[in-house]
């Protein structure tokens, strides 16, 4: 992969009381570099019951490859999605939008689901939607 035609990529999982921490925050770190920072906020559910939110901004180079790499695991037929559903997945503000499994991060693998948003901010120049796929459709060729 010669270069990342992104800004940088946000990872974020909510823990909620019925899950433990640090099996959420195992499940987030599948995807980053080791000894990565994670931040924690806390947040109020609807009904008042808490939840921790995990969250972590990847901006070198190096730390953006090591999470490109653990998608790179996705299935054939999950990473062929990706590739079909890119115009729904990148925003009009150049933003490359994916969710994760959760508890199949937990578990070492990497799937498409709900649990873990992917969020890479996409180097787009000019700053259009258009531009943005291309240059996304590029980052996955080489993944």
């Amino acid at each position: 992969m010669s270069s990342i035609p992104l800004h940088y990529i946000d990872l974020r999982a909510f823990c909620y009381v019925t899950e433990e921490e640090e099996r959420v925050e195992d499940a987030l770190r599948l995807f980053l570099p080791e000894e990565f920072e994670i931040e924690r906020a806390g947040s109020e559910g609807h009904y008042g019951d808490p939840i921790l939110v995990l969250s972590a901004r990847v901006e070198s180079t190096d730390g953006m490859r090591t999470v490109l790499d653990a998608l790179g695991e996705l299935a054939d037929e999950q990473f062929a999605r990706v590739v079909d559903e890119l115009d729904e997945r990148v925003n009009e503000n150049c933003a490359f939008f994916l969710t994760l499994d959760k508890q199949a991060a937990f578990n070492g693998a990497v799937e498409l689901g709900d649990g873990i948003t992917f969020r890479g901010k996409v180097e787009a120049y000019p700053a259009k939607k258009e531009s943005a796929v291309e240059n996304v459709e590029g980052l996955l060729a080489e993944l």
